[in-house]
């Protein structure tokens, strides 16, 4: 699509953002460059010219690239070029996609393909958000059937007080991550990562991210009517009305009795014959709209589940509107594990799986982002079988990435600083049955298995989901939407927690947006819902974290040397190192502060290493006792080292507490010894007495 080159700006959260078209991205249906700071992302949307065939599904792909030229890094793979996208660019991803989706006509089967290229990344200046506003900004002028634009906002909180678009120094100090995303009117996407902040506080940081974020719509609905161009029609794909009456009359109520069951295999199995007593009906007196029925068979059930919900305030399982399915939590059931637990809601099921290491193991980071390691991290799998089907394993896709990354945000602000816990955190959840809702009931199992493995989370944290039906005016939430209520429902407002408040939020929904009193009794419902799921079902699995470790888990030691003292510790070609590790069967991390961490299955082998790098690396003290190996044997004494590279003499009349005439007699080389420094003279070499121990020994024995 040609535009003459233009560029527009306005005022967003007290920055200058500018959106330029008409220079790059000629042959895409839409096309900007929007500069907000010193950050810089293309956006260029297209759609193809005619709908795929045999789907039932709008078929848009949003990609967010990541190209490292932006942050001044060369990628660090072999081929030094950016490979599969990061978690970051995955996650900005689904960020636009969410709020942008509801908002295509829902039977446009053209392709649509949205891509957000950072040209330059500022830190200051999220280029997710100008990825999502620009994204809006090119399909608003575009000929594509579109009905926004929706615009979005990070918010942080500083001082219990909310700050639109945070700066990277501004995020450091902030307990607060939200982007929320809406039109003029209303709120169509809410994501946060928070420090347990209350729901009055949340609430207050989702109005004020609004609030600016509907100032930028407008400003994009302006520029629209100024230079859009018109929508192009489709194909629309509608259920014919007739068809619907006659198919609703034949069936509804058998529908109604097959949909009325908690149990998902049950509701299926008994669909299957009334599915195939509509076709063999209808396609004999409808040959011509045969096509249309299973559109019809869908369209039909959401009519009995939301005539249900509406008018009876019923439920397909029989809930109550704030009833939870039954819970259930186990903790300790899989063997030689560091920390295991399994959670279960109805039939839907997490399994997840601690395991401790070192910080060294770290996941390292590759991205445009400051950020370059994870000391969490939370990994989430969704097999095929925990939904009936048959598939192979592909490895994970967008979603598992992105329902990971919920669990992740959720469990972060509880897990223990590095100076309180020195480890690193590999969390799995495995998915072994899904109706509904499986990312809140990882959250759950995840704390529940951190518990199980001793880490001393600063709060048990609970995740619960809130659905919503519309209808006009009309609508009415339900806690805990298992997958029916989630497929033909309007919202699944996810929210993570411990009992001070909120730590994780992802909000999706099929229509064009949230009213303040929606969301507002959605986190009242949610914060009731986690409180319950919290007192009744996990406390009572597992009250506390563990005080002890498991016996498999490696135990890890910390100290803090003069960094001036590290190049002693490591030796040259990291030879002391190195024997320290062989010879007390651990692993040793230093970092760059003097921060020492050793970790050892066995506690009294990181114990010897850390009075080995303490020797090294700290001179020794006179009085101090010591255990070394006999190294040389001379005349007049034996030297004795006592750390890698520190040795001392212990004189022949230090060797034994009676008379000794030849070394020999007492020790040979290769011997252990205990050892105390009576001395270290002036040019710091060290004197020890085998004899003082032993005549302390010998003291305490009596």
């Amino acid at each position: 699509m040609v535009f003459a080159h233009r560029i527009f700006e306005t005022e967003f959260a007290g920055r200058t953002m500018s959106f330029e078209v008409g220079k790059i991205g000629m042959l895409a249906n839409g096309a900007c460059i929007v500069r907000y700071g010193e950050t810089t992302v293309m956006v260029n949307v297209t759609m193809s010219k005619k709908p795929r065939e045999g789907i039932d599904f709008f078929p848009m792909s949003v990609d967010f690239e990541e190209k490292l030229y932006a942050a001044g890094k060369i990628p660090g793979s072999f081929l030094r070029r950016e490979g599969r996208p990061s978690d970051r660019a995955i996650l900005a991803s689904r960020l636009v996609d969410r709020p942008m989706r509801p908002l295509f006509p829902k039977d446009l089967r053209n392709d649509v393909t949205i891509i957000m290229t950072v040209l330059s990344y500022d830190p200051d200046c999220s280029p997710e958000i100008c990825g999502m506003i620009g994204a809006s900004f090119a399909l608003s002028i575009s000929d594509i059937p579109w009905g926004g634009p929706i615009a979005g906002c990070a918010v942080g909180l500083i001082d219990g007080e909310p700050v639109l678009m945070p700066g990277e120094e501004q995020q450091q100090k902030s307990t607060m991550n939200l982007t929320v995303a809406g039109d003029v009117n209303k709120v169509c996407m809410i994501e946060c990562a928070a420090d347990q902040v209350p729901e009055d506080l949340m609430m207050k940081a989702i109005i004020a991210g609004h609030k600016e974020a509907a100032k930028m719509a407008q400003f994009i609905a302006d520029v629209k009517a100024e230079i859009g161009v018109p929508k192009v029609p489709y194909t629309e794909v509608v259920v014919d009305p007739e068809l619907f009456e006659k198919v609703k009359e034949f069936a509804v109520d058998r529908v109604r009795e097959a949909l009325d069951t908690d149990d998902k295999n049950v509701r299926e199995e008994r669909l299957k014959p009334i599915e195939a007593d509509i076709h063999e009906k209808f396609e004999e007196e409808y040959p011509d709209l045969a096509y249309q029925l299973d559109e019809a068979i869908y369209k039909l059930q959401k009519f009995v589940v939301r005539r249900w919900l509406l008018d009876d305030g019923k439920r397909v399982d029989g809930r109550k509107l704030d009833e939870i399915r039954p819970l259930s939590a186990e903790v300790g059931l899989i063997p030689r594990v560091h920390g295991s637990a399994l959670f279960t809601r109805g039939q839907t099921q997490a399994l997840t799986i601690t395991t401790l290491g070192a910080v060294s193991e770290a996941q390292i980071l590759d991205g445009i982002g400051s950020e370059d390691r994870k000391r969490y991290m939370h990994q989430y799998n969704f097999p095929s079988y925990s939904v009936g089907e048959t598939r192979p394993s592909r490895g994970p896709g967008r979603r598992e990435i992105g329902h990971g990354a919920l669990a992740e945000k959720a469990l972060l602000p509880v897990i223990p600083s590095v100076e309180e816990f020195p480890y690193a955190f590999r969390v799995v959840s495995e998915i072994t049955s899904s109706n509904g809702s499986t990312s809140q009931a990882s959250i759950c199992a995840s704390t529940l298995s951190l518990m199980d493995a001793g880490v001393p989370l600063k709060a048990p944290v609970a995740g619960i989901s809130c659905g919503l039906v519309t209808e006009g005016d009309r609508w009415i939430t339900m806690v805990d939407i298992q997958g029916v209520e989630d497929f033909f429902g309007d919202m699944d407002f996810k929210v993570g927690g411990t009992k001070a408040g909120i730590t994780a939020i992802q909000v999706d929904i099929k229509i064009d947006g949230l009213t303040y009193e929606i969301i507002e009794e959605a986190l009242r419902k949610t914060r009731e819902a986690r409180f319950y799921i919290l007192d009744e079902i996990m406390l009572k699995a597992i009250p506390a974290p563990r005080e002890h470790l498991s016996k498999y888990a490696p135990k890890m030691l910390t100290l803090k040397i003069n960094p001036d003292k590290i190049r002693e510790v490591i030796g040259s070609g990291g030879k002391v190192i190195q024997k320290i590790t062989a010879e007390c069967n651990c692993k040793i991390d230093i970092e760059d502060d003097g921060s020492v961490f050793v970790s050892a299955i066995d506690i009294e082998d990181a114990n010897r290493a850390i009075q080995v790098i303490k020797t090294i690396a700290m001179d020794p003290e006179v009085g101090a006792v010591y255990k070394g190996k006999v190294t040389r044997l001379m005349a007049f004494g034996a030297f004795v080292e006592i750390a890698p590279g520190k040795e001392g003499l212990v004189h022949i009349s230090k060797l034994d507490t009676k008379r000794v005439e030849k070394v020999e007699d007492v020790v040979t080389v290769g011997d252990e010894v205990l050892v105390k420094v009576t001395e270290i003279d002036s040019q710091g070499r060290i004197n020890l007495s085998r004899r003082d121990v032993l005549e302390a020994l010998a003291a305490k024995q009596k």
